[in-house]
């Protein structure tokens, strides 16, 4: 799917509109745009003082993006099980990203290091896949973890593999964004 700017205010607008409307407020009539009706996959991040408040999204895309969205982030504002869910009172102070992912190239990865050559920092979403472990990492958070190693390390954190020895079945996903805030 070829994205451009004027995609961004829509997406903005209406992953605003699904929360505003979930919290019970009278929500903005999100424009509408020929992508909304494509298959595509986002990601939806809420933050609150620049610190992280919700975000959930899709790897696939499995449904039109309009959808992915709204759904996306009615899930990270209410059902993130990291944090409590967003409340009217705090509303105003979130900021919303919305993520829209490019396809998925999967490789397999023996070895730490193979995985090291294949990532282009500060570019790459990475997923890491073993076994019924995975997790994936924005290319946004390049900005929190810039050193790879650590990136990958907490990664696998996140995944629930262990540190100390790299799976033998490990996959390694990389994809890229198109992000709005």
């Amino acid at each position: 799917m070829t994205l451009d700017d004027s995609l961004g205010p829509v997406l903005l607008s209406l992953a605003r509109a699904a929360i505003s409307e979930k919290l019970g407020l009278e929500p903005e009539k999100a424009p509408d745009h020929a992508a909304l009706h494509r298959l595509g996959a986002s990601f939806v991040t809420l933050t609150q003082n620049g610190q992280l408040r919700g975000c959930i999204g899709q790897l696939e895309a499995i449904q039109n993006l309009g959808k992915d969205v709204r759904q996306n982030a009615i899930a990270a504002a209410f059902h993130d099980p990291r944090f409590r869910p967003v409340t009217s009172e705090e509303w105003p102070l979130i900021e919303i990203e919305v993520s829209v992912l490019g396809p998925v190239s999967f490789t397999t990865c023996p070895t730490e290091e193979d995985c090291l050559r294949q990532i282009k920092p500060f570019k790459d979403g990475v997923i890491l896949s073993s076994g019924l472990r995975r997790a994936t990492f924005l290319p946004q958070v390049w900005d929190q973890l810039p050193e790879p190693r650590q990136f990958i390390e907490h990664l696998r954190l996140k995944a629930g593999l262990p540190i100390n020895v790299w799976p033998s079945d490990m996959k390694l996903g990389l994809y890229q964004v198109k992000k709005y805030r």
